[in-house]
């Protein structure tokens, strides 16, 4: 009784370590081949690659090379399809990072291949050799994987010119912006103000002429200013008082210092003129007119 109790915690620890080393992400068969454009088939530098210790020299990539990488990934010793496999490539002086996908299949199986014109604009302007990292995992417990496996030097042709692209549009603070407003409205010369105030005085005894002709009868005043003495006076009033606020406008005012008073003296023509053409009609309909 005694052994079994002292075999149960040592059976955990051995149950717990192969359980822990069956749920994490890995490869193996990892080979970087680099070959040159018109190379045949299986030739280039080939190098075998290790998931613990990263590959002691660095791996070339010239303007005209592909790089291929083939792995098979495992969870803990079966090979199997992860749900995500990645190069990535980081610049350590820019600390730019670009991952690239590999086509795994079912049985584990993927490979990645890479040009210099898969590459960003700043890894082709590193001067520094650029880690290289492989990246495995997938959905459920196993423990992803992530490790530097070879340093990448990538070397251009000196003779093509390197095409870097514009800087993306950014939005910050613009220049301040100074508006130029036009200057307001002026009134026209004095003169033409003038030639038609002349005008509209000229006309104001062809005016009583044809008040005389069509029957007005002046004598009705003093009647009618008896009758509504307040509505006549208000709208007669409102009436200059309106032609007082045009000539105000059209001399200094704006519009809206214009507007409040015309409103009100308009509301008080409108009242008052209602109640003046009321008598005119009473004495219209006795016969006075």
């Amino acid at each position: 009784m005694r052994l079994l109790r002292s075999l149960i915690p040592s059976l955990l620890v051995s149950s717990a370590a192969i359980v822990s080393a069956a749920s994490s992400w890995s490869f193996e068969d990892a080979t970087v081949t680099v070959s040159s454009k018109g190379a045949g088939v299986g030739a280039g530098a080939k190098d075998k690659l290790s998931p613990t210790t990263p590959l002691s020299k660095s791996v070339s990539l010239g303007a005209t090379d592909t790089l291929k990488l083939q792995v098979t990934t495992v969870d803990g010793k079966k090979a199997t399809r992860p749900h995500q496999a990645f190069l990535t490539l980081t610049d350590p002086a820019t600390g730019v990072e670009e991952s690239f996908l590999f086509n795994v299949k079912d049985s584990g199986k993927g490979n990645v291949n890479l040009a210099h014109k898969d590459l960003p604009h700043q890894f082709l302007t590193s001067s520094k050799p650029i880690p290289a990292s492989i990246v495995i995992g997938s959905f459920g417990s196993s423990t992803p994987y992530k490790a530097k496996v070879f340093d990448l030097n990538v070397a251009r042709d000196p003779n093509v010119p390197l095409a870097i692209p514009e800087k993306p549009l950014r939005y910050a603070a613009d220049k301040e912006i100074h508006h130029i407003f036009r200057d307001d409205p002026q009134s026209p010369p004095k003169i033409i103000s003038l030639v038609f105030a002349a005008a509209v005085a000229a006309a104001l005894p062809a005016l009583f002429i044809v008040w005389a002709t069509v029957g007005a009868n002046a004598n009705h005043l003093s009647k009618a200013l008896g009758n509504a003495p307040i509505s006549h006076a208000l709208f007669f009033g409102s009436i200059l008082a309106m032609e007082g606020i045009f000539f105000l406008y059209y001399t200094t005012w704006n519009l809206f210092q214009t507007l409040p008073p015309a409103t009100i003296v308009g509301f008080v023509a409108f009242i008052s003129g209602s109640r003046a053409l009321s008598e005119v009609q009473e004495r219209r309909l006795a016969g006075l007119r």
